[in-house]
């Protein structure tokens, strides 16, 4: 079969064109995924050795579809490709080497809890108001750090870096910062991103290393390539070097996570760091219909740092966009989820309502019970960060690796066996003056002067005796069969079994799946070959699970509900953005310039999961932070041509409301033409640019300009306050005297 055939001209001209640099740029829903799938496949079928291929995805899961369809396309050669996310990928060409960085080869992955864990441990020690000092904050802040290549010590020197903590009155985060460090390497473990900086280091400290990767991966590719960071940047390229055979696949236009250290110059500047790369259009949408998709189009083109491409659709021209004003967020909820029940011939699988923060999502769920309509969060809590799994997974991590101290710490006490907090609290000071492992000092309390009494001795090195008895067994057991006897010898399954309510019962089915998952992946590295699967490799599986491996497989039919973040890569035939207000979306937060194009990209995600049709909304007012809130239609609504939009009537709420109060958002919200010859009475007859006039809150002013809204119908007026500065006003509320 030639499968080129199944491309179209610029698709297959991206897949067949191997040599050197490739920047591929693929608007939404233009089959980015086939092409990265189709090139290595072509790849294959050229006579490229599998084992000379690297794919670089986000996502285990992508990575899984990936091979499955390579597979499909060439047969079992497919096997032998390097393919997995950035983590995972290190993770094994780490694991070899490993000594040469000091550490060991069954070194521990830390995920976001255990980092957070060694997070609050340290500033516990050191007195710190965890208030102030919240280990989300910590741990973004220092993997911000990472993500830009700063080391501790270079983070304890940068004055910006350093005036930032104080603006946030973390004095003491540089600090923080090297005791982390220093604790994960004591631990012999590493987090996300000291697998990346680690990949990077061994690189550096073994040229023999460096060259004997350089010379096994002839063939680079890089999914999502938006997405990377500084590091990952680094190492692409260091990997590539010299023949430069790589790949990338991406979209700056969905260029979203800047918060997690994702920097859009990696793809803007592609052509910049490889001269003579080739550029590679995907312009065609088979997603949407034609007016979604323009409706997009005029929406990103206000984007000034983007790479120029025009998405277009072959689909039906479709129904316009529609936008719907509402009084507030009950109603909005209400008339969305009304909305739903009169489309519900559909299925309810094809609706997802998107919002851009997580709090929005209280009222939404609200009005869906009341209708019962069945619906599920995207991005909840995953199998594998439930808490009976983290336990159970303890057992195993402090088993291959007898210094993991977070995980010690987690199943210590579960099920009990009467070592207590103040017990560890002695353990985890005496390893810390000493330089030992918890465990070490647990199995000989005596040597290090160990602060408790002979019974509380005897509890401790009976523990540590049963942990290096485990540690024995581990290396010689497969996953499934260890991981089956010590969850029975631990006690950990009695103890679940003898809580029998319905939450016990679940968790001790979690437990249960746990068991079968390990047994399936023991049954799918057979069926790759490979006859002995020790629990260290499982172990990496699941260190390395992402939270966009979540995934909506569910035998229900259920309305979907997510962060526009979440919803990248995803798509439905009707799709819901709710909450285009100004200080939502965009968010209060995004100031600057490049700070609200990612808003509008955000936004561009947003319009383009949408198939057949789109609905947008705004509430003039709002129940933020305790307090109902006046709200101001999106600038971005204004950034859409008007001739893709279908305006309904307002829905007016049965709960009062305030009239007369003025809305002032700040910066300008205001679509770019002034009025002239407005057909607002007032906006047309009372004001006009010059005209000074009172205000009761903000005093006296001169008005700069008056605005007509034909999107949202708000007119609306900017007026320089003598003492509170430049104001844009919605006209409905201000009331306003003329001098």
């Amino acid at each position: 079969m030639d499968f080129l055939e199944q491309l179209n001209e610029s698709q297959r001209a991206a897949v067949t064109c191997t040599e050197g640099a490739s920047l591929v740029v693929a608007g939404a829903g233009s089959g980015k995924t086939r092409v990265l799938t189709y090139r290595i496949a072509y790849l294959l079928q050229q006579g490229v050795p599998a084992s000379r291929i690297m794919a670089l995805t986000f996502t285990n899961k992508a990575a899984r579809e990936m091979k499955e369809r390579i597979q499909k396309l060439v047969g079992e050669d497919a096997r032998y490709l390097m393919m997995g996310t950035f983590h995972s990928i290190c993770t094994k060409l780490i694991r070899p080497y490993a000594e040469l960085i000091g550490y060991t080869r069954d070194f521990t992955i830390y995920d976001t809890p255990d980092m957070k864990s060694v997070i609050k441990a340290i500033c516990k020690e050191r007195g710190l108001d965890e208030k102030i000092y919240k280990a989300g904050a910590v741990q973004s802040r220092i993997s911000m750090a990472k993500n830009c290549g700063i080391t501790p010590d270079e983070y304890g020197r940068n004055q910006q870096l350093l005036r930032e903590d104080r603006e946030m009155r973390m004095y003491e985060l540089a600090t923080i910062f090297a005791l982390y460090e220093s604790r994960l390497k004591a631990a012999n473990a590493m987090d996300f991103d000291d697998l990346l900086i680690n990949m990077l280091r061994l690189m550096d400290v073994s040229p023999e290393v460096r060259e004997r990767y350089q010379q096994q991966f002839q063939y680079i590719l890089v999914d999502e390539y938006q997405d990377t960071n500084y590091i990952q940047f680094l190492l692409v390229k260091r990997l590539a070097e010299p023949q430069n055979n790589i790949c990338v696949v991406g979209d700056d236009a969905q260029s979203i996570y800047s918060f997690r250290g994702a920097d859009i110059r990696n793809i803007l500047n592609f052509q910049r760091q490889y001269p003579g790369a080739k550029l590679f259009k995907l312009e065609r949408n088979y997603r949407s219909t034609q007016t979604i998709v323009n409706a997009a189009n005029s929406l990103i083109h206000k984007n000034i740092n983007q790479i120029e491409k025009t998405v277009y659709s072959e689909k039906e021209a479709g129904v316009p966009l529609n936008l719907q004003p509402y009084m507030d967020d009950r109603t909005e909820a209400l008339g969305v989820a009304t909305k739903i029940q009169k489309m519900r011939h559909k299925g309810y699988d094809a609706f997802a309502v998107l919002y851009r923060t997580n709090a929005q999502s209280r009222v939404i769920e609200g009005e869906l019970r009341k209708l019962n309509i069945p619906y599920r969060i995207y991005g909840g809590t995953s199998f594998y960060q439930r808490k009976e799994i983290k336990d159970a997974l303890g057992y195993l991590r402090l088993a291959v690796n007898p210094r993991d101290n977070e995980a010690l710490l987690r199943i210590v006490g579960f099920p009990g066996r009467g070592i207590g907090d103040t017990t560890m609290k002695r353990v985890s000071a005496n390893a810390i003056e000493h330089h030992r492992c918890y465990l070490d000092v647990m199995r000989n309390p005596e040597e290090t002067g160990l602060d408790v009494g002979p019974a509380v001795i005897k509890k401790i090195r009976a523990f540590a005796i049963y942990m290096d008895g485990l540690r024995e067994q581990s290396e010689t057991m497969d996953a499934f069969a260890f991981t089956e006897m010590v969850l029975r010898t631990s006690g950990v399954q009695t103890a679940l079994a003898l809580d029998r309510s319905q939450e016990g019962i679940d968790r001790a089915q979690n437990v249960q799946e746990l068991l079968n998952a390990i047994r399936e992946f023991v049954e799918q590295r057979a069926n790759e070959g490979i006859d002995y699967t020790p629990i260290t490799d499982f172990l990496s599986e699941v260190s390395l699970q992402t939270d966009q491996d979540e995934n909506l497989e569910d035998t229900t039919e259920r309305v979907t509900l997510m962060t526009v973040h979440a919803a990248k890569g995803l798509e439905f035939p009707v799709v819901f953005i709710v909450g285009m207000e100004e200080n939502l979306f965009p968010s209060q937060f995004a100031v600057k310039p490049h700070e609200i194009e990612e808003e509008r990209r955000l936004l561009y995600v947003a319009v383009t999961r949408a198939m057949e049709q789109c609905y947008l909304s705004f509430a003039r007012q709002r129940f933020r932070n305790g307090s109902v809130t006046f709200a101001s239609p999106s600038r971005f609504l204004n950034d859409i041509d008007r001739q893709y939009f279908e305006l309904s009537r307002p829905v007016v709420t049965q709960r009062p409301i305030t009239p007369n109060i003025p809305i002032s958002t700040g910066i300008s919200a205001a679509p770019k033409t002034p009025v002239s010859g407005a057909t607002s009475a007032i906006a047309s007859s009372e004001w006009k640019a010059g005209d000074r006039v009172a205000h009761r809150v903000f005093g006296k002013g001169t008005i700069n300009r008056v605005y007509r809204d034909e999107v949202t119908e708000n007119d609306k007026i900017e007026i320089n306050f003598d003492t509170q500065g430049t104001k844009t006003l919605l006209l409905t509320h201000a009331k306003l005297d003329r001098i």
